[in-house]
């Protein structure tokens, strides 16, 4: 039997889960629009990727990622804000943010962490270890439930 303390319980982790989804997509999309459509891709490796030229990584690695990171904080921000392909965007996400990490860290090894990267890193990893059951008000959510309704 579903007591109401029950359902209330998954509301709460299903709002819980959409306003932490919605905050980190509107983060990343943002990024990701400016960085794609005002600084453009070339001039995000110009500004933010090129000045680690005087380190052991090789410079076509420096453009290729630099040049990708903006695409992926921009696709996953959308696929986070519209709830499609969490677990991947997540994912993908997350690949970005452990790149910032180690550029920082390779420049300024006590770089102020907790300013950028622990508040996307947080909720992050907070929406990869709830339930996927608990974010009812995603797409994932809906094609899931119609398919299992199907069979």
């Amino acid at each position: 039997m579903v007591t109401p303390d029950v359902v209330l319980t998954a509301r709460r982790r299903a709002f819980a889960c959409l306003f932490a989804r919605l905050v980190l997509g509107l983060i990343f999309f943002m990024a990701g629009v400016y960085k794609v459509f005002t600084l453009t891709p070339a001039g995000h490796v110009q500004k933010w990727f090129l000045p680690f030229h005087d380190t052991f990584l090789p410079t076509w690695t420096l453009w290729a990622v630099g040049l990708a990171i903006p695409f992926i904080e921009l696709i996953g921000g959308a696929l986070l804000l519209i709830g499609w392909r969490i677990y991947e965007a997540l994912m993908a996400l997350g690949v970005v943010l452990v790149i910032v990490t180690f550029g920082h860290l390779l420049h300024e090894p006590l770089y102020p962490f907790h300013e950028h990267v622990i508040p996307r890193l947080a909720l992050l990893l907070f929406l990869l270890v709830m339930p996927r059951e608990s974010d009812r008000f995603s797409l994932d959510f809906v094609i899931t439930t119609r398919r299992l309704r199907r069979s």
